[in-house]
C-alpha cells in the first residue's frame, strides 16, 4: 500500500490537527521521500514509519510536537538536519537498519537539543572502534545509545523518557488501557463469582440429597418396624386363639 492512501486510511475521518500518533510501517513510497504528511499534522507526537523504503527525510513537513520517531529499517544514509529543523523536539529516534556508516552522518544530530535516546543498532556506524564512546562524546545530550547509557545500564520500558507516555495530566496518553484492564478485572471477578455460585449450588444440592437419602432410609426403617409389630401381633392373636379353642374343649369335656 502506498504511503499516501495508508495516512488518508489512519485520519479515520479525523483532521490532521487531531492526530497525536501516526503508524505507517510496511507501506511503500514512490520515490524514497515521505508522502501525505503536511504540515497540517501539527499535533503529531508520535509518527512510525518503519519499512516504508525511504531514502531521504527531505520532504519531512514540520512537525513540532513530535517528540517520538520511528525509522527503522529504511536505506536513510545521512543529510539528518532535516530532523532538528522541523522536529527540534525529538527525544527519541530509532535509525536501527538503515545506512548509517560514518561518525559524520549523526553529526547534524547535535543540533536535537532534547534527543535522550538513539538507536543505530545494525547499523554499519556500530562496528567502528570506539563506537559508543565517539557517539556519547559527539551527542553529549544523548542519555541511551542502542538501549543502554555509558554505564551499561538498560533503558527504562519508556525507552528512556517516561514524560513521553503521559498526557497533561499525568496520566498517560487516552487512558484506554486503564479502561480496558479494569474491564478484564470485572470479567475476572464475574467469572470467580460464578464459579463460587456454582460451587455452593451443588454443595446444596449434595447436602439435599444426602438429607433425602436419610429421610429415606428413615422411612423404610419404619415400615419395617411397622410390619414387625403387625407380625408379632398376628402372632400373638394366633396363640390366643389356640389357647381359647383348647379352653373349649376341656369344657365338652
Amino acid at each position: 500500500m502506498e504511503m499516501k492512501k495508508r495516512i488518508s486510511l489512519e485520519l479515520r475521518n479525523r483532521t490532521p490537527a487531531e492526530v497525536t500518533e501516526m503508524v505507517v510501517d510496511n507501506c511503500r513510497t514512490s520515490d524514497g521521500e515521505v508522502e501525505g504528511l503536511t504540515d497540517d499534522f501539527k499535533e503529531l507526537e508520535f509518527l512510525s514509519m518503519v519499512n516504508v523504503g525511504l531514502t531521504s527525510l527531505a520532504k519531512l513537513p514540520s512537525l513540532p510536537k513530535l517528540r517520538k520517531l520511528e525509522l527503522s529499517d529504511n536505506n536513510i544514509s545521512g543529510h539528518l538536519e532535516t530532523l532538528s529543523e522541523k522536529s527540534p523536539n525529538l527525544t527519541y529516534l530509532n535509525l536501527s537498519g538503515n545506512k548509517i556508516k560514518e561518525l559524520s552522518n549523526v553529526e547534524a544530530l547535535q543540533n536535537l537539543k532534547n534527543l535522550k535516546s538513539l538507536d543505530l543498532f545494525n547499523c554499519e556506524i556500530t562496528t567502528l572502534e570506539e563506537y559508543r564512546e565517539s557517539i556519547f562524546e559527539l551527542l553529549p545530550q544523548v542519555t541511551y545509545l542502542d538501549g543502554f547509557d555509558q554505564e551499561d545500564n538498560e533503558a527504562p520500558d519508556s525507552e528512556a523518557d517516561a514524560d513521553d507516555d503521559e498526557g497533561e495530566d499525568g496520566t498517560g496518553p487516552t487512558g484506554d488501557y486503564d479502561d480496558e484492564d479494569d474491564e478484564e478485572e470485572e470479567e475476572e471477578e464475574e467469572v470467580s463469582e460464578g464459579r463460587e455460585v456454582g460451587l455452593s449450588y451443588l454443595m446444596k444440592e449434595k447436602i439435599q440429597d444426602e438429607e433425602d437419602d436419610d429421610d429415606y432410609a428413615e422411612e423404610e426403617e419404619g415400615k419395617e418396624e411397622k410390619a414387625g409389630v403387625k407380625v408379632e401381633k398376628r402372632k400373638r392373636d394366633a396363640e390366643d386363639e389356640g389357647e381359647d379353642d383348647d379352653d373349649d374343649d376341656d369344657d365338652d369335656d
